[in-house]
């Protein structure tokens, strides 16, 4: 019998995932059908696959097509902005029809869990990377650390999406956009959580970029990681309620998050004020209006803006927004905008992927236990190298993992209703070892004893 797969977007991430699903779709008797706003982009992709799958035109505003598409199929993929995430469970949970996305669970969604297990449905969320793969991970870490008798004492886990080191070039932010600009722009506005040896710690969004921990990922270098939001949420759903230390963090390499609190500081990562502004406006005139006019006029702009946030006026931090072109007589070319708007744009356009660029996803766990009398540390890396600008290390970490997550619920093989994360074994451990022989995607782990201090 024939399932019926509905995937809701076909974006950036969303290659990897059709490559798997059509790769499957004949073995499996799956027809896939590909909702996108631009389906012409698909058809190239969709040519040899016609008895297996189609594209169709979607707007995801209109609530009449989606509950008509969702009707339609056995299985909803959705690859949606998150916010939209809602309103498309909620068809699920009318019509009856399993979901699977890579998104967090919102508050809107887990008040859906009771309807959701009553209709017979699961909501399965977080099935891609960060959410999804470091759930999987981490949990297999976990239970193996408590299957020899472990007890877990520390708990720390970073990703990032970056760039290979050649791809890296002549770019001294070392990064360009392989998910959403908006995201990356508007990162951490919020303060953030976590516990350190039984203490709560917080970071306001305004000191976030300044206080940032090192850490090196084998044949990949070092790495500077901040603090996420909410890692303390991360305790019960772990089985970690009695952890001294836990946190959650993303990547950059080093020297980024310096620059970026600079921006963060001067306030165009604000998204919450419209400043009215011309279109015509250059970067210069933009960031003159955020000097005091009390600086001395006759200074470079450069030199103001340095003495301004007290940095070194031929830094690394300055030479990053000089490479911006945050000085430059180039219009914003956003009119009416907020600042984190015009950044984007900007940053759209200096941190857009190339054709010929591969990106590289790196995410590291780093556990400490005590195991009969012995403290031990265990680091278990992850490095992932994009093949272009379309099957990115994004776009495999994500779509792959997801992919795998909505084969195994097709099958039946995943019989929890209601809402759903991926911390089940019998579902985690077949993904990463699917992941690992069929696409070499697997976490290298070393441990190693702490030598008690002096």
């Amino acid at each position: 019998m024939t399932s019926r797969l509905l995937l809701l977007g076909a974006g950036r991430s969303a290659s990897s995932l059709i490559q798997y699903l059509l790769r499957h779709a004949p073995a499996e008797q799956w027809f896939l059908t590909v909702a996108d706003a631009n389906p012409a982009h698909l058809a190239p992709v969709l040519a040899a696959h016609s008895e297996y799958a189609r594209a169709v035109p979607f707007n995801a505003e209109d609530e009449g097509l989606l509950d008509e598409l969702i009707g339609q199929a056995d299985i909803v993929i959705s690859m949606l902005p998150a916010l939209l995430h809602p309103v498309v469970a909620g068809a699920c949970v009318r019509h009856g029809r399993h979901l699977a996305t890579a998104s967090y669970v919102s508050p809107e969604i887990r008040a859906l869990h009771a309807a959701a297990a009553a209709a017979g449905v699961t909501l399965l969320m977080e099935c891609g990377l960060d959410p999804g793969l470091d759930h999987m991970s981490a949990m297999r870490a976990i239970e193996h650390i408590r299957a020899r008798g472990g007890r877990l004492t520390s708990f720390k886990s970073y990703c990032g999406g970056l760039l290979a080191p050649a791809a890296e070039a002549d770019n001294p932010w070392k990064y360009k956009f392989t998910w959403n600009p908006r995201n990356v722009v508007l990162a951490g506005q919020s303060t953030a959580k976590y516990l350190e040896n039984g203490h709560p710690r917080f970071i306001p969004y305004q000191q976030l970029f300044a206080r940032t921990e090192t850490l090196a990922v084998p044949d990949y270098g070092e790495y500077e990681g901040y603090a996420n939001r909410d890692s303390l949420s991360y305790c019960a759903p772990y089985g970690l309620d009695d952890i001294p230390t836990i946190l959650r963090g993303t990547l950059r390499r080093p020297g980024y998050c310096a620059a970026w609190h600079a921006l963060v500081r001067l306030g165009l990562t604000d998204d919450s004020v419209n400043l009215g502004n011309a279109e015509t406006m250059t970067w210069a005139e933009l960031i003159e209006a955020y000097l005091p006019a009390s600086l001395i006029p006759h200074l470079d702009l450069s030199l103001r803006l340095a003495t301004y946030l007290g940095l070194n006026p031929t830094g690394e931090e300055m030479g990053r927004l000089r490479w911006l072109g945050l000085f430059s007589d180039r219009p914003v070319g956003h009119a009416n905008a907020t600042p984190a708007q015009l950044l984007e744009r900007l940053l759209s356009e200096k941190w857009q992927l190339q054709a010929h660029d591969h990106d590289l996803i790196v995410m590291q766990h780093q556990f400490e236990f005590e195991l009969a009398g012995q403290a031990h540390r265990l680091t278990s890396s992850l490095a992932v190298v994009g093949d272009d600008a379309t099957h990115t290390g994004m776009a495999k970490t994500v779509g792959l993992p997801l992919g795998m997550a909505v084969r195994r619920l097709a099958r039946g093989q995943v019989t929890t209703r209601g809402v759903l994360l991926p911390l089940d074994a019998a579902l985690y451990e077949s993904i990463l070892e699917e992941l690992a022989t069929e696409y070499s995607i697997r976490f290298n782990e070393e441990e190693q004893p702490v030598a008690p201090p002096q």
